[in-house]
């Protein structure tokens, strides 16, 4: 059988552009359905998404594999992510549509803290709306469908 899963997984995989190198990681896909601003948008002490209008508001984005199908531009965005990497909260991993410097400044700052960083990926929106369970990516930006046995990151 675990020739079957493997295969299975190499034709679902999805390989995506690395904008910030990280660990490899898995978890729970979260597509958001909206552009968002981290600024006003997420809350930097649980990682909820705050934001009254967006349509995945209550849902956390600690710990998952956080899909942006865009981002709404403020200069503190970067502030917000170094917070929830500070703390604990941040993402598995973020996968944008296209490079966001502002929200990726968050990133860098933290590994020039010596905190330990999620990757940042690039991969289009459309194809951002196929992730759905718990996946994998690996160091390279490979995306596959996380096996059963895998314990969440």
């Amino acid at each position: 059988m675990p020739g079957v899963v493997q295969a299975l997984q190499a034709l679902q995989a999805l390989q995506a552009e690395i904008l910030i190198p990280g660990p490899a990681t898995n978890g729970e896909a979260l597509v958001l359905a909206a552009p968002i601003s981290f600024w006003g948008g997420i809350d930097p002490f649980t990682a909820a998404v705050i934001d009254a209008r967006h349509p995945d508001r209550g849902r956390n984005i600690a710990g998952k594999v956080l899909a942006l199908p865009g981002t709404i531009g403020s200069s503190s965005a970067s502030a917000v992510l170094l917070e929830l990497v500070r703390t604990g909260l941040a993402p598995a991993a973020i996968i944008l549509h296209e490079p966001d410097a502002i929200l990726l400044l968050g990133l860098i700052v933290a590994r020039e803290m010596g905190w330990q960083t999620p990757m940042a990926l690039k991969l289009d929106r459309v194809v951002q709306s196929r992730l759905t369970g718990q996946i994998t990516i690996d160091a390279q930006g490979r995306i596959t469908p996380a096996r059963p046995d895998t314990p969440p990151a």
